[in-house]
């Protein structure tokens, strides 16, 4: 007989249903355009015991793979998207890829702040595009757009003038 409190079988690994292995699924009742207004699917079944990833797909979409207006996730895609690896209008994550702004660690996208960060409009320690606001590169156009943005406390970082 298994401990109420056990997660896998001691006999064979299979997971026990109702542990917290089998992760957590919520879809509201409200949509909009067909999509559930939220979507939280977290690792629900058994990733890594042969089954498939489960998606989440809503307005606001939560999960190890995540796809919506605003979308968290591992993997995210959409609008507004945080995550591990965020694809969208607008990313933040890891490798952040977005259209209009991208900020993380690898950051693409029109304009990308990050440590390695590529676009337009580009700053960070690594930093390519054609405004540029490095520690080797201090482009004007980059320093007023990112000084717009961040504030005018990224202009203390730039050399003294004669």
């Amino acid at each position: 007989m298994l401990s109420e409190k056990a997660f896998i079988c001691p006999q064979c690994g299979a997971p026990v249903r109702g542990s917290g292995i089998f992760g957590l699924e919520y879809r509201s009742k409200t949509t909009i355009g067909g999509w559930p207004l939220v979507h939280i699917a977290l690792n629900r079944r058994g990733v890594g015991l042969g089954q498939p990833i489960q998606i989440a797909k809503g307005v606001i979409a939560i999960g190890d793979v995540a796809i919506g207006l605003l979308a968290i996730g591992g993997v995210a895609l959409g609008g507004i998207t945080i995550g591990g690896a965020s694809l969208g209008l607008a990313a933040l994550g890891g490798l952040a890829i977005g259209v209009f702004i991208a900020a993380g660690g690898l950051a693409i996208g029109l304009i990308a702040l990050g440590g390695a960060a590529v676009g337009f409009y580009a700053m960070g320690g690594a930093a390519f595009g054609k405004h540029v606001f490095s520690q080797y590169r201090h482009d004007p156009a980059a320093v007023e757009l990112f000084s717009r943005i961040l504030g005018d406390g990224i202009k203390r970082h730039l050399p003294p003038t004669p």
